[in-house]
């Protein structure tokens, strides 16, 4: 498997209701990132990309399903399959971006 570089494994942040809940309350935030992304490179990359050493205490993954859609008899994909990563950060710590 080759190495990804840390700015090729987040892709973007998710920013909805749950997840600006999540991150007041949880210290938890959401990322969509690679799909060959393990949990060691996601948490490396975190910690590099918003310049907080050893700030990660638990990353967890999940793979959100292709959603189809249907015109009459016809299916389609209306959005991709992708893998969503949900980042627990230290007690005191926080990523700014989340909270513009």
């Amino acid at each position: 498997m080759p190495e990804l570089h840390p700015y090729d494994v987040i892709r973007r942040p998710v920013v909805t209701e749950k997840t600006n809940l999540m991150a007041a309350d949880l210290n938890q935030y959401t990322f969509e990132v690679a799909r060959n992304a393990n949990k060691i490179q996601i948490k490396e990359a975190v910690e590099l990309i918003f310049d907080m050493p050893n700030a990660v205490l638990k990353v967890r993954t999940m793979v959100i399903p292709a959603k189809r859609g249907r015109r009459g008899r016809k299916y389609f994909i209306r959005s991709r399959q992708w893998k969503k990563a949900i980042v627990t950060l230290a007690e005191g710590e926080k990523i700014e971006l989340f909270n513009v």
